[in-house]
């Protein structure tokens, strides 16, 4: 069961709006990943399903967070389809996030009250994922679509929430076109756990990206 509803998750992203996205096959090397992300201000991480066993690891990183990072929503990132959401939901996550849109994912998060961010692509996407219930919606691929197709959407339809995944970068610069586009908040990989940076258990380098990330994201 999610440790946190619907409302604390949507809160805790608006707050720190910048959502970590990490997987490794490794159940240490990711809670040492998640503590210190979470010492970075982070307060929602997204642990991808992406190789095999992944939903044991991730069933140990909830323990771990509930214990060492207690504010901290733990969701599940590259879920398709719906039984995938709810093994998920099974061992704790407190949001489910897709590279694509399927009604059939909303139906069993919202039977659950835990927040279905999928991945759209286009306007009339965003337009239907509303209208079964998402809350958030993801825009990706982030680096294909571009900040000008955040602005663009906003304009007619400023009450949506956006989430952009996809080449966001921890840099001013590429921050700054996302969130004066107006995304609610940005998910973030690759470029802030450098594979040189794991290799090295250099926890204290991603500490510290994550500090210096929200400190950029405060500005605007």
């Amino acid at each position: 069961m999610a440790k946190f509803d619907k409302m604390s998750v949507m809160q805790k992203i608006g707050a720190a709006p910048v959502v970590p996205v990490f997987y490794h096959k490794d159940a240490e090397i990711a809670k040492k990943v998640v503590k210190a992300c979470y010492d970075g201000g982070v307060k929602a991480f997204e642990f991808t399903n992406r190789g095999d066993f992944a939903h044991e690891v991730f069933a140990e990183v909830v323990k771990f967070a509930a214990k060492e990072c207690p504010e901290m929503a733990i969701g599940v990132g590259s879920v398709v389809d719906p039984g995938t959401a709810s093994l998920y939901m099974q061992l704790g996550a407190c949001f489910v996030v897709g590279p694509l849109f399927n009604p059939e994912i909303a139906k069993v998060c919202n039977r659950r009250g835990v927040p279905y961010v999928p991945g759209c692509g286009t306007v009339s996407e965003v337009g239907f994922a509303m209208e079964v219930g998402c809350d958030l919606i993801k825009v990706f691929p982030g680096d294909v679509l571009g900040p000008k197709f955040v602005k663009g959407l906003l304009a007619p339809m400023p009450w949506t929430k956006l989430m952009v995944t996809g080449g966001v970068e921890p840099t001013e610069e590429n921050l700054s076109g996302w969130f004066k586009a107006g995304v609610y908040a940005v998910g973030m990989g690759s470029k802030l756990f450098p594979k040189d940076k794991i290799a090295a258990e250099d926890w204290q380098y991603i500490t510290d990206k994550c500090s210096e990330v929200f400190n950029v994201v405060t500005k605007f």
